[in-house]
């Protein structure tokens, strides 16, 4: 089934519609206009024709009691009981030409290859060049000389080119590359790119390729004339085929020789050509939805008005409800004209074309006995136009205030509804957590029934946490001191802390290597302190197989590689008299053995913590643990421990007591949690009390032919769900974010940096005060090099993470570097002006090469080579900061 996303204008009053599906290649065709008619209304109009001095007649069904109804005059302030205009997104597919052309230059002496789209959009043309000689399907990036202006180079092997229109009357977005016939260049290969949905269009499946040669091989990708003998047909055609055959065996004989090279080069004879194909591309398209209640006087009856826009057949699917459980009903006749019953749970409606204008509705006469009137939007049998990914809901009691046109409503009918809305909305996060947290419900239940209940409670707080800020009600500057707006009052949690805190981790790959890493830190303790750090991540703690700690033995053993447990003390007690809070690196997902079993398997455990093969999970076919499955990914190197246990619980649980009031750990950054439930960390946290704790859930982003794609929803999903199964007493380390980071920077694509709701697109977007963002750690970078961010472009990423919500996280090498000065600059202006995990930010411009937001309405920031400047008006701005590529002001 579609999903097409609906936002009320009460909690979205900006209308954005940025295009988000996937587009694809097709060959010519007719184009459908049958649901492409029209253009989306403009705001200033109105479906329900709320205009004064307007009136819409009744459209009447045969029933006598629908006739007495009359004309519904909505302009009359004392009969309606309530409007409401919905802004509605769905997709609808655009047809348009793509089209390549290779010909002669101007100059007569050079060619020129031009590709081009008629569509509107942001077109990048991803190219490159093969030579004579090269085998395989790899590209080469092209001369200095043979790119245009504005080209961009993508690593060693490609260029992208942004298509523009030579002139304003222009219908063609358009490139031209010019190149010299005489050369080592045997074809042009490219895919053409759409920056505004992140989609690629390509040939087949493959790359165009132009051959620039003869007799270039076809791998079914080729566009253009065929030269040569190809062109031949019938018997010389089969003629043609012999002597090429020839060639190519001649060819062979010469070892592809420099002379042969030379010869093809001095016979080469291009032909110019025009190809073109359709392209279609699905775009969001906006429409309205208006609804009006009133009480007919004649007959007493509730009367629901339903007016759309959206072109074709729209069918409502609707019923009632007789409170706030908001079960469907069907309601007793009269119905509209063409309704029909659904399964005898709801009734459809066929809305009917209005006399005037490009609309369609339906009037609902209803008895006054009813509490709410549901519905949703049925446009085919794929696409159903929701609210909010729920039904639709219209209140017909106690609705004695009336809406503003576009969701302007009084405070007292707003609250009214956000109330009922959030409280239902609670009931149902209880009733699913109700059924997913017990033990005997989570061994049961399948994982991706789990994964789907999640899902749906994380969309459901959401909801309630977005009606929530938009309830808020602004207080004036003028009555807040100074001191209130510096800090406000905050509530510890340990998924946030205050919600102010800057991380630094604390060590890198390497630094288990000099034995005695606690005391150098312990020197370092005041001066990591006073650039503003106020939580610090200590290495893991405890023996390890490994020497840096993340293959643990015995837990309760806290001499390691980084020093002696009375050196670690000393370290937590110097941290803790500079002001800063402390975490430890725990490992709770595997742990190494001290023993053997009976089969020679390494699954038997020694120490304090003496557990034997029942704390082993069963389907890790490495380690043969005698526990019940697994509830995360396996961790192939050491046995995984097996949390459904109840005895690996309570000694878990016991020994972060222990670490936390004999080491003086105030809180916990736990290891590799993608291999157990959430809901056991959950149970772990809750029984330590942390401060703060982080949890570090890496996988893999999403990629198309090895491109990263535009849309990373499906990664941030994954730890926001893992966030949501530990209910929220962790954050997460934002993966996701740093993934995105590294192209746009990379690669120049700085409107990566805004999710198709122009909002930021990592899990800093979705649930910023659970977000830990960073872009290196002893994992990324140090020695290990992982994923390395972009070289040189660091200060970048820290201009970003550090300007905006979420906890940002400091790597140690970095602090310790020539980044030193400009890092201690950006969180001086973030504690400077009370930037914190869930501060607002408002993304101004994400475009090629800049992105720039304004965050809180405090400081503004720009990264990327791009020009931008904050505006000005009621806000002076003062530049704070500024580094390669970055700026960063603050209100004056």
């Amino acid at each position: 089934m579609a999903a097409v996303t609906i936002d009320s204008l009460l909690q979205n009053p900006t209308l954005v519609f940025r295009p988000k599906a996937k587009v694809l290649l097709k060959p010519p065709r007719s184009l459908d206009c049958s649901r492409n008619r029209k253009l989306p209304l403009s705001r200033g109009s109105c479906l329900c024709s709320f205009n004064p001095r307007r009136t819409i007649h009744v459209v009447r069904a045969s029933s006598s009691e629908t006739a007495l109804i009359g004309n519904f005059d909505i302009s009359s302030s004392d009969d309606i009981l309530y409007k409401d205009i919905f802004p509605v997104k769905r997709i609808e597919k655009v047809e348009g030409k793509f089209f390549i052309r290779l010909d002669r230059s101007k100059d007569q002496h050079d060619w020129q290859l031009t590709v081009g789209c008629s569509l509107p959009g942001k077109w990048i043309l991803h190219w490159g060049v093969s030579y004579l000689g090269d085998s395989g399907s790899e590209w080469d990036q092209p001369p200095k000389g043979m790119r245009p202006p504005g080209s961009i180079p993508i690593k060693d092997y490609a260029i992208e080119t942004p298509l523009k229109k030579l002139s304003e009357g222009d219908i063609f977005h358009e490139v031209k590359i010019d190149f010299n016939p005489i050369s080592e260049i045997a074809a042009i290969h490219f895919v053409l790119k759409d920056e505004e949905t992140g989609a690629w269009y390509q040939h087949r499946g493959m790359d165009f390729k132009v051959p620039l040669v003869d007799y270039l091989e076809d791998d079914g990708n080729i566009v253009g004339a065929k030269r040569g003998f190809g062109v031949w047909s019938g018997a010389l055609q089969q003629f043609s085929n012999v002597l090429l055959k020839s060639e190519a065996s001649h060819a062979d004989s010469q070892n592809n020789s420099i002379e042969s090279k030379d010869s093809k080069n001095k016979n080469r004879c291009l032909e110019g050509f025009y190809e073109e194909q359709s392209i279609v591309k699905e775009v969001s398209v906006g429409n309205l939805v208006s609804v009006a209640v009133r009480k007919s006087p004649e007959t007493g009856k509730v009367i629901v008005c339903l007016e759309t826009d959206i072109p074709g057949d729209v069918v409502v699917h609707w019923g009632v409800c007789r409170d706030d459980a908001k079960i469907w009903e069907i309601p007793a006749a009269p119905y509209p004209p063409e309704t029909t019953v659904f399964k005898n749970k709801a009734l459809r409606t066929l809305l009917q074309p209005k006399a005037t204008g490009n609309r369609s509705g339906a009037l609902f006469t209803l008895d006054e006995e009813h509490f709410g009137f549901l519905f949703v939007l049925k446009l085919d049998e794929n696409t159903w136009l929701k609210f909010k990914e729920n039904d639709f809901y219209v209140p017909l009691l106690g609705t004695s205030s009336v809406p503003g046109q576009y969701g302007q409503s009084d405070s007292t009918s707003e609250e009214i509804s956000s109330k009922s809305y959030t409280d239902g909305i609670i009931n149902e996060i209880r009733n699913l957590v109700s059924g997913l947290s017990s033990e005997k419900s989570q061994k049961t239940k399948k994982k991706e029934v789990q994964e789907s209940i999640l899902q749906e409670i994380e969309q459901l707080a959401a909801e309630a946490y977005s009606i929530f800020r938009s309830s808020i009600t602004t207080v004036p500057d003028e009555v807040v001191s100074e001191t209130e707006t510096t800090k406000p009052a905050v509530k510890i949690s340990s998924g946030t802390g205050t919600g102010f805190e800057i991380l630094c981790q604390g060590f890198n790959w390497e630094s288990h290597k000099s034995g005695r890493w606690y005391m150098e830190l312990k020197e370092k303790a005041s001066e990591i302190s006073s650039l503003g750090f106020t939580v610090i991540w200590l290495p893991p703690p405890t023996e390890s197989v490994s020497p840096e700690g993340y293959m643990p033995k015995d837990l309760y053993n806290l001499n390691s590689r980084y020093g002696t447990i009375d050196e670690l003390k000393e370290l937590v007690k110097s941290l803790h008299e500079v002001g800063m809070k402390v975490l430890g690196d725990v490992v709770l997902n595997h742990r190494c053995a001290h023993f053997k079993n009976q089969n020679g398997v390494w699954n038997i455990f020694g120490g304090r913590l003496n557990w034997d093969d029942r704390a082993v999970v069963a389907d890790d076919p490495h380690f043969q643990g005698r526990g019940n499955k697994s509830s995360g990914d396996n961790f192939h190197a050491a046995p995984n421990i097996d949390h459904s246990q109840e005895f690996v619980r309570k000694d878990l649980k016991e020994w972060l007591g222990w670490l936390r009031e004999e080491i003086g750990y105030d809180g916990w950054r736990l290891d590799f949690v993608r291999g157990f439930w959430g809901g056991y960390v959950k149970d772990y946290l809750e029984a330590s009390g942390p401060y703060f704790a982080v949890g570090e859930y890496w996988d893999s982003l999403s990629y198309t032919y090895g491109e990263m794609d535009h849309n990373q929803d499906s990664h941030r999903q994954r730890i926001v769900d893992w966030i949501n199964a530990t209910n929220g007493t962790a954050g997460a380390f934002d993966v996701t974010t740093k993934g995105i980071l590294h192209s746009a920077l990379e690669r120049c694509e700085y409107w990566r940096l805004s999710d198709q709701k122009g909002k930021p697109p990592g899990v800093v977007g979705w649930w910023p005060s659970r977000a830990v963002t960073f872009i290196e750690n002893h994992d990324t970078g140090s020695t290990q090099g992982h994923w390395r961010f972009p070289g040189g472009k660091e200060m970048q990423g820290y201009a970003y993470i550090l300007t905006h919500p979420g906890t940002p996280a400091v790597f140690y090498d970095h602090i310790f570097s020539h980044h030193r000065s400009e890092i201690a600059s950006l969180i001086s202006v973030r504690n400077r002006n009370g930037i914190h995990c869930r501060s607002l930010v408002k993304i101004v411009k994400a475009e090629r090469d800049v992105y720039a937001a304004i965050i809180d309405e405090k400081v503004a920031m720009k990264i990327g080579p791009g020009y931008y400047e904050p505006p000005s008006g009621s806000q002076r701005w003062s530049l704070a900061l500024e580094g390669r590529d970055y700026k960063v002001w603050e209100t004056s």
